[in-house]
Order: C-alpha cells, then sequence, then structure tokens
C-alpha cells in the first residue's frame, strides 16, 4: 500500500512541474556544478614518487644518490641504513636537488636506501623501492703502521682472516716448515699494477706492493670449526725499489696485532689430525732474523712467491694461469713455458725431485749464492742447481747430522723452528742414502 501511494503521488508531483520550474531547477543544477568545479581547484594535488634511483662515486665510506624529481620546489627525503634495516630505524638525511651524498659508511658493507618525496608537511608521497649498493674496500696502505688493522690487508672482523678485494691469497707447491704451523699468504698489488714476468723465480713486483703471510694454528686440525690461534702476520712492502720487512705479532683478544720487531716465544697447543695434543714453544722472528732469511746479495726480498713455485693447479684450475687472467701477471700469456717445482708430499715424483725441491724452500734463501751462508758453506741447494755442482754429495754426511737433531745454534735450519720436521728429515735422509 506504501509503495503504491509513492508512486501515485510522483506521478501527481510530476504532472504539476511547469516549464518554468524546470528552468529553474536547470539553473541550479548548473550553479551547482560550477561550485563544486571551484572547489576541485583547491584540492592538494598527487605528490608523486621519484624514480630512476641509482648510487655513483660509491667509495669505502661514502657515496652519491641520485634520482629523477617531478618537483623542483619539493623536498627529498632519504632513509638508509644496512641492509635489511627496518624503515623508520634508518639515518635520514633531506636534499631539495636531485641528489645527495652519504658519508660515514662502513667498507663493504650493503646499504639500502629509501626515498620520499615532500611536497608540503602534509602532503608525502609513498616511498621508493628499496635501492641497494655496496661501499668498496678502504685502499691497501704500503706503510709500517703501529697497528695490522691500519693496513688494511682484512675485512670485517681482522680475527676472521677475509681478504680485502684489493689483495689475492697465493699458494705454493712446496712450503716452508715452520712448526707445523698454517699459513694464509696474500698480495696487495697497487691499483691497475701487476706483477710481470721475469722468468722462473720472482716477478718484478711494482712500487708499493705488500706481501703478507700469517701464520696460525687451529686448535683441532679436525674440527675446524673450533677456530684458530693466530700468532704473526709477516710484511714485506716494495717502497722505492726497495723491499722492506716488518712483524706483527697478534693480542691475546686475537682483535688486532701490533707491530713488534724484537721477536718473542709463545707456548702453543694444538689437537693434530690423529687426535694428539702438540706442543711447541714458537718463535716469532726480530726483524733482524727476517733480514738473515730473506737477504740476497745484501738485499731484502721475497723468497716463496717464485713462479715455479706457484705454477700448479687448485681446485682444476692453473694458479698462475689465473693470475694472468685477473690481470695480476703480466708479460707472458699462458705458464706453459714455466718451470714447476714438485711438492715434496707428492709421490708421483722422484725422491730426488721431491727431496730437491724441499731443500730449496727450506733451505736454498741462505745457502744459495748471494745468501747469508754463501761464505761459510758451499752447499748450493738452489732446484735448479746439477747435483755435480751443488756439493750435496760431497756433504751429505754434514747435512744429515745438521738436520736429524735439533739442537738450538747448532741444528738446521738456523732459526725460524723449534722443533724438527720428522717427514722432512726422512725425506732428506731416504734421499741422502742414495748419494
Amino acid at each position: 500500500m506504501r509503495i503504491h501511494s509513492f508512486l501515485v503521488n510522483c506521478h501527481r508531483w510530476k504532472k504539476k512541474i511547469t516549464p518554468k520550474m524546470k528552468k529553474l531547477t536547470l539553473l541550479f543544477v548548473l550553479a551547482f556544478i560550477l561550485l563544486a568545479c571551484d572547489k576541485d581547484d583547491g584540492i592538494t594535488p598527487v605528490c608523486n614518487t621519484v624514480t630512476n634511483v641509482s648510487s655513483i662515486s660509491v667509495t669505502s665510506n661514502s657515496a652519491i644518490i641520485t634520482w629523477n624529481e617531478f618537483d623542483a620546489s619539493a623536498t627529498y627525503n632519504l632513509e638508509f641504513g644496512v641492509s635489511g634495516f627496518t624503515l623508520g630505524n634508518g639515518t635520514t638525511v633531506s636534499e631539495s636537488g636531485s641528489s645527495a651524498q652519504l658519508n660515514g659508511l662502513q667498507p663493504n658493507t650493503v646499504y639500502d636506501v629509501y626515498i620520499q618525496t615532500e611536497c608540503s608537511s602534509n602532503n608525502l608521497s609513498a616511498y621508493t623501492d628499496v635501492h641497494s649498493f655496496t661501499t668498496s674496500s678502504p685502499p691497501v696502505i704500503p706503510e709500517f703502521r703501529n697497528n695490522l688493522s691500519e693496513l688494511n690487508l682484512f675485512s670485517s672482523n681482522l680475527n676472521e682472516l677475509n681478504i680485502t678485494s684489493l689483495a689475492f691469497e697465493y699458494n705454493l707447491n712446496t712450503t716452508l716448515f715452520s712448526d707445523y704451523a698454517s699459513k694464509q699468504r696474500i698480495i696487495a698489488l697497487p691499483e691497475g699494477a701487476s706483477m710481470t714476468y721475469d722468468g722462473d723465480g720472482l716477478p718484478v713486483f711494482p712500487n708499493n706492493t705488500v706481501i703478507a703471510k700469517t701464520f696460525y694454528y687451529n686448535v683441532n686440525d679436525r674440527d675446524l670449526d673450533l677456530g684458530k690461534q693466530i700468532i704473526e702476520t709477516r710484511v714485506l712492502i716494495k717502497l722505492n725499489g726497495n723491499w722492506e720487512s716488518g712483524n706483527y705479532t697478534w693480542n691475546d683478544s686475537q682483535t688486532d696485532a701490533i707491530l713488534d720487531l724484537d721477536g718473542s716465544v709463545l707456548p702453543v697447543s694444538w689437537i693434530d689430525n690423529d687426535g694428539v695434543t702438540q706442543s711447541v714453544n714458537y718463535k716469532i722472528p726480530s726483524n733482524n732474523d727476517c733480514f738473515t732469511c730473506h737477504q740476497s746479495f745484501d738485499e731484502l726480498k721475497p723468497i716463496g712467491p717464485k713462479l715455479r713455485n706457484m705454477n700448479f693447479d687448485i681446485n682444476g684450475s692453473n694458479q698462475l694461469q689465473q693470475f694472468i687472467n685477473n690481470n695480476q701477471l703480466s708479460g707472458i700469456a699462458n705458464p706453459s713455458s714455466i718451470g714447476a717445482l714438485p711438492n715434496w708430499e707428492d709421490d708421483t715424483f722422484s725422491l730426488e725431485e721431491r727431496a730437491r725441491a724441499y731443500l730449496a724452500v727450506n733451505c736454498a734463501s741462505c745457502h744459495i749464492p748471494g745468501g747469508q751462508c754463501e761464505n761459510e758453506s758451499t752447499l748450493d741447494f738452489a732446484y735448479e742447481t746439477l747435483l755435480e755442482n751443488s756439493d750435496i754429495v760431497e756433504r751429505k754426511e754434514s747435512i744429515r747430522f745438521r738436520v736429524s737433531d735439533y739442537n738450538d745454534g747448532i741444528s738446521m735450519p738456523f732459526i725460524g723452528t723449534s722443533i724438527l720436521h720428522t717427514e722432512g728429515v726422512q725425506l732428506i735422509n731416504d734421499y741422502l742414502d742414495t748419494l
């Protein structure tokens, strides 16, 4: 009934609408539209989010962030922090242009950046999607500063021995015996420079090259997750054509190493691969000791990184070829013409090859023309020296005596060890027995 009555009344009202009323109604509608349009002119425009966010001029502690702006009168609020931070907890900066410089950043770190446009205090855009960038490594410092950390050879926590991206690790086929210590060997070349091929021996290193060798013992050789005790880091730096040496002794907390030119003795214990606890009184050399072994014709020189001792495969790839591919070694296209020092532990080589390689690495730094013992001994342990010219046969019993027992000041090597290398002594004696 009510619906029917409503429809009847609407029909009656429709009949009563006159042309004049229709005209008035139309004018009312037009006025309403004009007023509504006038109010639309006062609506706050949309504050647009910037586009094309990028990072340029990224260094170890700074970066410039750029973007495309829509409104030259707007302010742009940047919030940044270590990757993964939550918005509202980062560092903020505001800029009126289309770029901002971020300072005080940490090296080797991934950062996230978000940008919001502020058209007015109550008109803000949405944040951009995250933009990420990674700061670079700080430059390696070719100076003997008080703390090892100041040289920038490692990134993050120093005791993790993570090598800076500006240096690289090298390995030797036959290594020097140092009381069973493990070693990490690295080379840092100046930016854009390389080692230069100069035969099978040492390459030519550019000035400001830094070579570092870190000595450590695993707490347990069978479980590397238990960590290690780092003892020392020996450093050579080439400055103005000459090599200089310095030694860094690690502190008890393993947070840094201090330049120490005097040397010391440190008791060390570890569990070997057989589960046996071993102990040594490890001798950290003085700077004079370093010169004793590293001198050649009264000049200080590296011993280990000879090309012939680095010419072997690691994980299926030749180490020297990798150096060439990475522009770290120049002057040669491939290592095929470079000799290779045998691995003394590889019994696919002859006994003589293995023993001569061991003697070359462990003894020839002194017993070689130009070495420390040139005027005290006729022995020449260089691997390339022919047996008949080495005096090994003539002096074999003297060699046997000097290596077969440990007597401080008598046994060989004269410095650098405090115990016998059982396996090395056996190799030498087996070889001498054939002569």
